[in-house]
């Protein structure tokens, strides 16, 4: 639900979210801006479930994605909120987060299962983003990889992300032993020669 927005200065924009109104922007396909507000809890609600496709009713009736959203230095006050107008029929690019599931065969040959990348792009229909993308580890073996190509995506939706970015591996933790070497290193960087105690 959005309401028009007449008001403009940080001042007037600080009373407005003291009362759970955050001050949002409509643009895109052409169309002239709207300056509206949106209700803080309702915008809560979309962002619990990751949501990016969003119908607006009130001052205006339109189909439209979160495109940006701004914090504050602390990311807990939302200060703005940038919508673009969409068909809910049109393919549209958009990063999807990715929720790792399972447990991976790795780790009883004594790996650790690291996340290389958390979310990726892809092309779908506006109506159809889903809210994530679930990646599932169990096979995941020690040395081995997912990769994007490897991602079960939704109907209708294309990979934008590089097929052969690796999202998830399986690794051998580092070795105790080795943080020796990498303690020696810093030594022998500004080591003195032998016998450099006599100028003392």
């Amino acid at each position: 639900n959005v309401l028009e927005r007449n008001e403009i200065g940080k001042l007037r924009m600080r009373r407005m979210r003291a009362t759970g109104k955050v001050p949002a922007v409509l643009y895109g396909h052409g169309q002239e801006s709207k300056n509206l507000t949106v209700d803080l809890k309702e915008l809560e609600s979309v962002f619990k479930h990751s949501g990016h496709f969003v119908n607006l009713k009130g001052a205006v009736d339109e189909s439209a994605l979160i495109k940006e959203v701004q914090f504050d230095h602390f990311e807990q006050i939302v200060l703005h909120v940038d919508l673009f107008r969409v068909d809910v029929n049109e393919k549209v690019e958009v990063e999807v987060g990715l929720e790792f599931k399972g447990s991976a065969k790795g780790t009883t040959q004594g790996g650790v299962v690291q996340a290389v990348l958390h979310e990726v792009s892809i092309l779908c229909p506006a109506f159809a983003i889903p809210d994530k993308i679930i990646v599932k580890i169990n096979d995941l073996e020690l040395n081995g990889a997912i990769r994007a190509s490897d991602l079960d995506l939704p109907a209708n939706a294309e990979l934008v992300t590089p097929a052969e970015t690796m999202l998830v591996h399986c690794v051998k933790p580092v070795e105790e032993a080795e943080t020796t070497d990498v303690a020696a290193e810093p030594e022998l960087v500004g080591k003195k020669p032998e016998g450099g105690d006599d100028d003392k």
